[in-house]
């Protein structure tokens, strides 16, 4: 018999494609969407087969509804403390009080269990819904993917194309992990179908450095890439809590001085994996890097 997953934030980018591989794998798959969602959105998962929940995330009840009888719920919601702290916290309690066995949160990063505190305001409002998370009767799963390697194209400012430079802080070797949306989702939706998926998992389509991203860059486009040193660790968190101090208070879900914090955090190392559960359920091809940066 199919399991029933309840997908949150399904109508975002990385939640859709969660939602798909959900019902590529036969899942039967609620999306719970606000009443005022986008209906193109929910008129493509529908077309796929999946079930169109409108909820009013401060109705307790209507949540308890749309995820009561479920398998399992999983968060790919988006958002700052009033999304990831206050919506997806009463997503847990709908899901604790009807009794479903599974939540994942909407983590999808890098390691946040090993990061400093208070050196990532995203990260961190995941580090606090983890000890919510933690402190209530149901089974939890946290996918952690690195970054994820469609940045690499150009929304993360690490490989400067027009100036045939990839920077790097303090270390030009530094490994980090990338992981792009997709392999994300399909790993994910595994683990959602899995009722003895562990408390985290851990998994990166490739590891690479920004010495290794230069080598990659050079060899795609024929001409040589350099690094570029952008300075240290503690520079780099510096003008992050500068620009953070002069943007006040703000709805910018990743404003400049927060990719730097993301920075400070993949070049220090704290968030990096030290071992990886990517064939937890049996080997695929994950995407490369270099397979990423030659679709450009």
């Amino acid at each position: 018999m199919p399991q029933t997953i309840a997908v949150a934030g399904a109508t975002g980018d990385l939640g859709e494609r969660i939602a798909r591989a959900l019902i590529a794998q036969d899942a039967e798959v609620r999306v719970l969407t606000r009443t005022t969602g986008d209906s193109a959105a929910t008129d493509a998962l529908r077309s796929l087969g999946a079930k169109i929940v409108p909820v009013d995330y401060a109705d307790t009840d209507e949540l308890k509804g749309a995820v009561g009888g479920a398998n399992a719920v999983v968060s790919a919601l988006s958002g700052l403390a009033p999304v990831i702290l206050d919506r997806q916290t009463r997503l847990l309690m709908a899901a604790v009080a009807t009794g479903v066995p599974r939540f994942i949160p909407s983590d999808y990063s890098l390691d946040h269990t090993t990061i400093k505190d208070r050196s990532n305001r995203n990260l961190q409002l995941r580090r606090d819904f983890r000890s919510i998370l933690d402190a209530a009767p149901i089974r939890a799963t946290s996918v952690l993917n690195g970054a994820f390697a469609d940045m690499l194209t150009g929304v993360a400012p690490l490989i400067l194309f027009g100036r045939k430079r990839v920077l790097y802080w303090r270390d030009a070797d530094q490994p980090m992990a990338f992981t792009t949306k997709d392999d994300v989702a399909a790993y994910t939706a595994h683990a959602a179908l899995d009722p003895d998926a562990p408390r985290f998992l851990r998994i990166a389509g490739d590891t690479v450095s920004s010495r290794d991203l230069a080598t990659i860059m050079t060899g795609i486009s024929g001409e040589q890439y350099r690094l570029l040193r952008a300075g240290g660790i503690g520079a780099l968190r510096l003008m992050a809590r500068v620009g953070q101090a002069f943007s006040g208070t703000s709805d910018d879900l990743y404003p400049a001085w927060q990719g730097m914090q993301y920075f400070g955090n993949m070049f220090s190392g704290d968030g990096a994996f030290h071992a990886l559960d990517n064939d937890r359920y049996g080997l695929r091809a994950w995407t490369s890097a270099r397979e990423v940066l030659q679709d450009r």
